[in-house]
Parts: C-alpha cells; sequence; structure tokens
C-alpha cells in the first residue's frame, strides 16, 4: 500500500504561511504544532507525529465547537475530550495550555519529566482538563462510550421540558491504533446498538504505524464497518481544512440517533521535510535540524523554541471567557434545580465532591442465620435495596444478568435512556470501560458484571479504573473452583491475586451474606474502584446480631471466632485466616482442632486492602506477632498470602487449575474441607 505524502514547501518566500497576512486560525495551528514538537524535542522523547498531523483537528473542536470552562475542568456540562490516541499527548498538553487550564509554559518545558503534570501519556486527575487517562489504545474511545451513555441516562433522568441541566456531547481524536484494538470493535458495536448520538469520534487516519504503513496490517474498510455498527460516519475530511472539519463535527452534531465517525485523512509528522509520512515520525523526536526546517516551514523562528504570541493568548483567552459565559447561564439552572429539587441536588453536590449521599444509603436486608445464601443471590438482595434508595445507579452484566443477580429495573436502551439495567452483550473489554466512562461523570454510581474468571478480559480497565480512582464497582460471581461442574476454562485460580496486585483497587471476597451487605456499603462509600468477589454455590448465614461481622469488615480482617483457652501458651494456638466460602471449613476446622488440645482462632479477612490501611496495633492484635503458627485457606492462587502466614505458616490454597466435577467433590479434591485444614494445623502445631 502506498502511502501519499503531501510535500511542504521550503520555498520560505512562496510558502502563504510565512507572510504577515496568515489569519489568526493558521498561526495558532502552527503554534500548537510547534509547541508539541519543542515538548519532545527538549524530552528527547515522545511522539510528534501525531500533534503535526491533528492539531487542525483538536484547535477546530477547542475553539470552535466544544462548551467547556477552563476556570472550572469539573463543570458538570462541559463537552468531553477524550485524546484516544493518548501517545499523542503533547498535542493535549499544547492545547491546554493555551486555552487556560492553569498548565504553565513551565509545565510544558518538563514534557515526561519526574514530577510535572505533563506526563508521556494523559491522566486524569494529575493534569487539570484532562478527561480520562488514555495511553493503552483503544480504552479512551471505550471509555468515551460509557461518557456518551451517562449524558444520555443522566439527561433523562434529569432533565425537564423546561430545564436542560445535561445537555454535552463526548468528543474523541482517535487513530489506526485505537480501531485496531478488539476493545474498539466492542465498544463501538455497542454504541451503535443504544444510538448514541451525542459521540462524535473524529479518526485521524494517516495509514501509518510503529512498524510502517497500516498496509501491513489494517486494509479493512473502516467506513462500512462503522457504517455496519449502526453509525454516521463522513469520509475525506481534509485533516489540514479547517472549515471542512468544522462543518463535518457540526454536520454530525445534526444526527442525534446515531454516533458519529469523521474520518479526517491526515499526514503523520506533517511540516517535516523528511520525516512527513513516516513512521520514524511517530515515536521519537524529530532531531535538531528538521526541528530547525519544521519551523521554518511554518514561519517561525528557527531558534526560538516554546513560542506563542500575544496575538494568539488573546485569541484564547476569548475562547476562554466564552466558556465562563456559558457555564454562568447553566449555573441558572442549576440554581433552579436546586429549588425544585432538593434533595437530588444535595445528593449531586455530594457525589460531585466525592461523598456518597447519606440519603442514599439504604437499610441493608436481614438475613437468617442458618440459611444457605450464595453470597451472588446476597448481593442480589443488597443491590435491590440499593436501588431503591439511590436513583442514579445503574449498571448491568456481560450476558450473564440471571447468574450475577444484577437486573435493577428497566433496561437502558435506545430511545429510552433512563433505565438503570445496561445490557452490555458479550462484552466484558467494553464493559469495564464504560463503566468507568460512567462512573468519570462523578453523578451515576455505575457497575459491571461478570465471572470472576472473565476479569482476565477486563485488565486494562481495570488497571486504569485504580490509575484514576474512580469510582467504578466490579462484580464478579463465581469466584472459585467450587462453581464445580464448568471445569477449568471456568474457574479462577489466579484472578484473586492479579486483582489484588492493582495499587489503590479494593477487593473483597465476603464470607456470608452480612459481610456481603458490609462490603457493598463500604464499595459505595470509598468512592474508588472496587470488586465484589462472589461466590456461586450457597454458603451458612453467620450469626450477625450484635453486627460484629459488618463492622469486622470495614476493617478488612478481624476475629470471628476467638480460642477458647485463658492460658496464653501461644505455643499451643493456632490462628486460621480465611476469606469467602472457606471461612466455613475453617471454623470447622477449630472445632477439630480443640479436640486435639489446642487452641485455634479464626480470622475473616474479606479485604486485605483494607487490613493492611488499618493502624498496626490493630492488625497486631488480630494476627499477634508471638502466635507463629498460622494457616490461610483461600480457594485460590497462594501468591500473595505468604506475609500474612509468615515464616511459620502455611497457605492451603490451589496452585494450579481446577476440575470439571460436583462443587463438593471438587473442594474436597482440593483440600478445602475442615478435616484437611485441621490435619495441616495440628502438623503446625506438634512441630513446636
Amino acid at each position: 500500500m502506498t502511502v501519499r505524502v503531501r510535500p511542504i514547501s521550503l520555498n520560505l518566500r512562496n510558502n502563504p504561511i510565512m507572510t504577515r497576512t496568515r489569519s489568526i486560525d493558521e498561526e495558532a495551528v502552527a503554534t500548537i504544532r510547534l509547541l508539541a514538537v519543542d515538548m519532545v524535542e527538549k524530552a528527547k522523547s515522545g511522539h510528534p507525529g501525531l500533534p503535526l498531523g491533528a492539531a487542525p483537528m483538536a484547535y477546530t473542536l477547542f475553539t470552535k465547537i466544544m462548551r467547556f470552562n477552563p476556570a472550572n475542568p469539573e463543570w458538570p456540562n462541559r463537552d468531553r475530550f477524550v485524546l484516544s490516541a493518548g501517545h499523542g499527548s503533547a498535542l493535549l498538553y499544547s492545547m491546554l495550555h493555551l486555552c487556560g487550564y492553569g498548565l504553565g509554559m513551565d509545565e510544558l518545558k518538563q514534557f515526561r519529566q519526574l514530577g510535572s503534570r505533563t506526563p508521556g501519556h494523559p491522566e486524569y486527575g494529575h493534569t487539570p482538563g484532562v478527561e480520562t487517562t488514555t495511553g493503552p489504545l483503544g480504552q479512551g474511545i471505550a471509555t468515551a462510550v460509557g461518557m456518551a451513555a451517562a449524558e444520555r441516562f443522566l439527561a433523562t433522568k434529569l432533565n425537564t421540558a423546561e430545564r436542560a441541566l445535561i445537555d454535552h456531547f463526548t468528543y474523541v481524536i482517535c487513530g489506526d491504533g485505537d480501531l485496531m484494538e478488539g476493545i474498539s470493535s466492542e465498544a463501538s458495536s455497542l454504541a451503535g446498538h443504544l444510538r448514541l448520538g451525542r459521540l462524535i469520534c473524529l479518526y485521524d487516519s494517516n495509514h501509518i504505524s510503529i512498524e510502517g504503513s497500516t498496509g501491513l496490517a489494517f486494509t479493512e474498510d473502516v467506513a462500512r464497518r462503522y457504517e455496519a455498527y449502526g453509525w454516521h460516519v463522513l469520509s475525506h475530511i481534509d485533516g489540514n481544512d479547517l472549515a471542512a472539519i468544522e462543518q463535518a463535527v457540526r454536520n454530525a452534531q445534526e444526527i442525534d440517533d446515531r454516533p458519529s465517525l469523521i474520518i479526517v485523512n491526515t499526514t503523520i509528522g506533517y511540516g517535516s521535510p523528511h520525516k512527513q509520512g513516516t513512521a520514524s515520525a511517530h515515536g521519537e523526536p524529530l532531531g535538531p535540524e528538521e526541528t530547525k526546517l519544521v519551523k521554518q516551514a511554518f514561519g517561525f523562528d528557527e531558534n526560538e523554541s516554546f513560542v506563542v504570541s500575544d496575538r494568539v493568548y488573546d485569541h484564547f483567552h476569548a475562547i476562554a471567557e466564552r466558556g465562563a459565559a456559558l457555564e454562568a447561564e447553566w449555573q441558572t439552572q442549576w440554581q433552579s434545580f436546586r429549588q425544585e429539587e432538593p434533595g437530588l441536588a444535595s445528593a449531586l453536590t455530594d457525589l460531585l465532591a466525592g461523598r456518597f449521599p447519606e440519603s442514599w444509603l439504604p437499610e441493608m436486608p436481614k438475613f437468617t442465620t442458618g440459611e444457605k445464601l450464595a453470597t451472588r443471590q446476597a448481593s442480589k438482595s443488597v443491590l435491590a435495596k440499593i436501588a431503591e434508595k439511590a436513583p442514579l445507579l445503574a449498571g448491568g452484566s456481560a450476558d450473564l444478568a440471571p447468574s450475577n443477580g444484577t437486573l435493577i429495573g428497566a433496561a437502558f436502551e435506545a430511545g429510552s435512556y433512563g433505565g438503570s439495567t445496561f445490557h452490555f452483550g458479550v462484552r466484558e473489554h467494553a464493559m469495564g470501560a464504560l463503566v468507568n466512562g460512567m462512573a468519570l461523570s462523578k453523578m451515576m454510581i455505575p457497575y459491571g458484571a461478570t465471572f470472576l474468571v472473565f476479569a482476565d478480559y477486563m485488565k486494562p480497565a481495570l488497571r486504569i479504573a485504580a490509575m484514576m480512582q474512580s469510582p467504578s464497582i466490579f462484580i464478579f460471581t463465581h469466584d472459585s473452583i467450587g462453581l464445580g461442574e464448568d471445569g477449568p476454562t471456568h474457574q479462577p485460580i489466579e484472578q484473586l491475586a492479579m486483582l489484588r496486585a492493582m495499587p489503590g483497587f479494593d477487593v473483597y471476597r465476603p464470607a456470608d451474606a452480612n459481610e456481603t451487605a458490609a462490603a457493598w456499603l463500604l464499595a459505595l462509600k470509598r468512592r474508588k474502584p472496587a470488586a465484589l468477589v462472589l461466590t456461586r454455590q450457597g454458603l451458612p448465614v453467620l450469626d450477625d446480631a450484635d453486627g460484629r461481622l459488618r463492622n469486622g469488615v470495614t476493617k478488612g480482617g478481624y476475629v470471628l471466632a476467638e480460642w477458647a483457652d485463658t492460658d496464653d501458651d501461644d505455643d499451643r494456638r493456632i490462628i486460621i485466616v480465611a476469606t469467602g466460602s472457606e471461612v466455613h471449613p475453617a471454623l470447622e476446622a477449630k472445632t477439630l482442632i480443640e479436640q486435639e488440645g489446642f487452641a485455634a482462632r479464626v480470622v475473616s479477612m474479606p479485604s486485605r486492602e483494607l487490613f493492611a490501611e488499618q493502624p498496626a496495633e490493630y492488625r497486631a492484635a488480630v494476627l499477634p506477632p508471638t502466635v507463629r503458627a498460622r494457616a490461610v485457606v483461600e480457594a485460590a492462587a497462594t501468591f500473595g498470602w505468604h506475609d500474612i502466614a509468615g515464616d511459620g505458616g502455611i497457605v492451603i490454597g490451589i496452585d494450579r487449575f481446577g476440575m470439571s466435577a460436583p462443587s463438593s467433590q471438587v473442594m474436597e479434591h482440593f483440600g478445602f474441607t475442615a478435616e484437611n485444614i485441621a490435619a495441616r494445623a495440628l502438623e503446625l502445631l506438634n512441630r513446636k
């Protein structure tokens, strides 16, 4: 496949952008391009190719299309911009600097440096104006679908005929790599099905990937593919024609029953005489000599860097003033809303501030002690109670809702966006990113559900959620080999260790219905990414008449059953630490151990993350250092538990794949019985 390279004139006398009559648009676009080039050149790393080619698109969106207020990047009704091709971050930082987001020139000069607010890829919560963390290709466009879904959901819930409280667009710039990734296919298919008309994606079609021409691996007809998804597609837009780009976006805005893909033909590294249109323009600095030639081509002094004229600053200052006026108009609607709906307005204020509204906290269902109830069923009951109190709770499953227990009402569907149940289809990759996008609205309480083993499909989105600390809730049922007959393909082993390894991610594996209720409340109140890991098989409901279990869950780990002796002989004591379904055989093992004249304490540890947050004194009280005999029991990989077991303890887990058989047989085969736990514990004690 031949890549057509648009030539750049280096005859400065004949170059129209060198003349004093160039328009403010031309000067501004050139400024954006060269700021990005200077950032990459100073850092000696980065990606200049996309900013050089895509600057006209970003400029058109920020200056002629989008509604935003740089003085308040969190304005709820702002338009969202997602740079899905996050490697082109220098383009976004140039725009944020010029638009007045408080990203100073000194920050641009610290691009990709330690501690700067201009990291190599955009990071949500780190740089003002960055709407979502991007970099892993495809995540941005998929997260944007969640943002667009949130807009439709919130608009349906909050708007009236007289008041449009939520009324914004989500814009994306994506590249060839984004559209190659499978997650973009899943998300785009769902966006087309849902007819999310306020989602507009500009595809930077430059025909270059890192290895060379996209003809090496990507020759599909993207336009026809997206038309098949149900998108409105506009093709053959010249990437340097500002008027054509603007008109295409305005045409897309008029299509309210389909998302839009605008295919913009660009040249990667545009303006670089020797690198434009080549793979080398993608991910390496242009070099000092080539940088000088680019500056000459765009009419800038080749010996100056990070140049912005007063004229350009004034131009962008007017855009910022326009944004402030737009928000001021919206604030009048917000004040009316507060008067008409004070309770809901107060709850939204809490959510926007990162707090879960106390008025939305439900009264938990009562569970009967001794009753056998799978924690997925307990979660279903708890979720129903939450839905009664929280009108902006919404979520669903990857085609597993009956098994996950996640149906809470009418469906969110095309033309009927007020439903609280999302049918994501068999699309775990997309579901994770959509939940993140909805959570970033800060006004929704979204969740997504599937089997724990399929958390593997969601790993990139889970990791992004952890980085962003978005309040995304993920429900993972069928949590162990205890699911039985479906066998090793569906029996998770290493997934719990994977989830726990992510910094800033809360993982809850409750032992019964009461712990499940407590875990749900924590997932709501802590306002950070969380996973609820739940059983398929029934578990006895433990006695929690005094609230000890639910209070204990708030600390991550607690003493569930105390040792019976009082002689303080630590050599005759053992601590059994267990999670989830294994807490119950651990309690039975305690009785067997005590029949042999030893003492056993059972610690339930539904959340290692919360336990690690507790003061050292509390952790030492639960796990006294003087009691070295410890047995950790969990039907999953042993990885990560040896620090709790200590050098005098053991971990009873499973470090191989499972087997297909009835649940009770599988659990017995792999040693998750009271008899085996007791026997292993007694071996430890008898060594003393």
